[in-house]
């Protein structure tokens, strides 16, 4: 499978589990390590040694404090790469790896025999940064050579493109990388994956397709799964024939999309999303082995549109290498050339202090300098983002030299041949409520 995978083009992240054991606490059976050295692989409590400390809501926590522990974890991850040739690791419940008896320690022994064993050195490593035990978010703090869940980014879209008011900055914030989380100690905006949704939660389309989570089928009285979805049923709860209501919904969905493939850092798309998965507003499926969590191909069929669109984005964020930077954005000039980035206001000017702060402003405006990547036939990147409920007229910002601007996407799908359109520098663009255009500018 590595083989054929690799032969493809693509790399394979195998998630990982070391946090916890099958055995649950100590009313639990003995099928693993409590049979071989229960003091020395589990986080016991101090006042009772007969109970577990649980960091992971599964009954016990893995310590990472012995050298068997820690030389256990290094044994399967390095014969993982070197026989099974896996690309790198996804940690579940990751601060448990990094913790001492102190707490999570950005240093500590494990991640310090991680990076200096040779077969594991260069091994691409990804945290979900939080467990459930105190101090157990650490988000941005993981060691350099990580990259993390970004929670606060999928928070941060899903309530900007909700409608929620008052983000435009934490929006910008988390589009541009999340430099405020990851921008010290040598760290880069690789660092950050970007996700909207993940296998824990709801799919993309059920985001857009109800405001409640509805669990019944998991046999918890519908109370287990998370309430803070930050989600919107676009006016009807579940499935409608609303024609209204699934355009929105469909616009939606792109806008999403969008936002996380044009955003700096690593974009992370749920399997599923971008062919409209859904498990009927269940948002804790892991306990479905049936139709609502089963991925149904045949929807691929259904949603080729969703998918084309998918895929021009994936080519989009290939092409442009300005997508993918390694470095920050800065607002800064780099010698003659403009800005990195200009955030700019619907009427056109750079955005100040006052309208970082204006809670009523749901529209705003990116300019990308393309300089860095001309020698790949790309200009500058333009894109509008309108979250209110109206449509916004949004002045266009001036192109290169002997450039106009050409739409090569807009969400609300107004525009019938959007490669064929062009603006001139000043002139306004109508962007559609709840909508987002790109544009980018071409040699005339």
């Amino acid at each position: 499978m590595e083989r054929a995978l690799h032969d493809a083009g693509l790399e394979v992240v195998l998630d990982v589990v070391f946090y916890h054991t099958a055995e649950g606490n100590e009313q639990g059976p003995t099928l693993s390590l409590r049979g071989f050295d229960n003091l020395t692989y589990y986080r016991l409590a101090h006042q009772n040694r007969a109970q577990y400390k649980n960091f992971t809501g599964c009954g016990n926590t893995v310590s990472f404090d012995d050298p068997a522990v820690r030389a256990l974890v290094i044994d399967c991850l390095r014969y993982w790469t070197e026989e099974m040739r896996v690309d790198g690791f996804r940690f579940d419940l990751a601060t448990v790896v990094g913790r001492d008896p102190s707490g999570f320690n950005r240093n500590s022994p494990f991640f310090s025999a991680l990076r200096s064993d040779p077969a594991l050195a260069y091994v691409k490593l990804i945290a979900e940064p939080w467990d459930v035990g105190p101090g157990g978010y650490q988000l941005g703090h993981f060691p350099a050579g990580w990259s993390e869940w970004n929670d606060r980014y999928r928070d941060s879209v899903r309530a900007f493109w909700r409608g929620d008011r008052g983000l435009v900055g934490a929006f910008a914030e988390r589009f541009a990388g999340s430099s405020d989380l990851f921008r010290q100690h040598g760290r880069k905006p690789t660092a950050s994956i970007n996700f909207v949704t993940a296998h824990d939660g709801f799919t993309l389309r059920d985001l857009v397709s109800y405001n409640d989570r509805h669990n019944e089928a998991n046999l918890e009285q519908g109370a287990d799964g998370h309430s803070h979805n930050l989600s919107w049923n676009c006016g009807v709860e579940g499935p409608t024939d609303d024609p209204g209501v699934c355009e929105l919904r469909a616009r939606q969905i792109r806008n999403l999309l969008a936002t996380l493939f044009l955003s700096q850092g690593v974009p992370m798309l749920l399997a599923g999303d971008e062919f409209g998965h859904t498990q009927a507003g269940n948002n804790n499926a892991y306990c479905q082995d049936n139709e609502i969590a089963w991925l149904d191909w045949s929807h691929a069929d259904e949603k080729a549109e969703l998918l084309d669109f998918v895929r021009s984005l994936i080519d989009l964020r290939r092409s442009r290498l300005w997508l993918r930077r390694d470095t920050f954005l800065k607002g800064t000039r780099r010698g003659a050339h403009a800005k990195d980035v200009t955030w700019l206001h619907p009427s056109g000017r750079e955005f100040t202090d006052a309208d970082w702060n204006d809670s009523g402003l749901q529209s705003i405006a990116v300019h990308m300098d393309g300089a860095p990547s001309r020698a790949a036939n790309s200009g500058d990147l333009h894109v509008k983002f309108n979250a209110a409920d109206t449509h916004v007229d949004m002045v266009l910002p001036t192109p290169p030299e002997n450039s106009a601007w050409r739409v090569l996407f807009d969400t609300s799908g107004s525009l019938s041949d959007a490669a064929s359109s062009s603006y001139a520098p000043g002139q306004a663009l109508r962007v559609e409520r709840r909508s987002s255009v790109l544009l980018e500018s071409v040699n005339t």
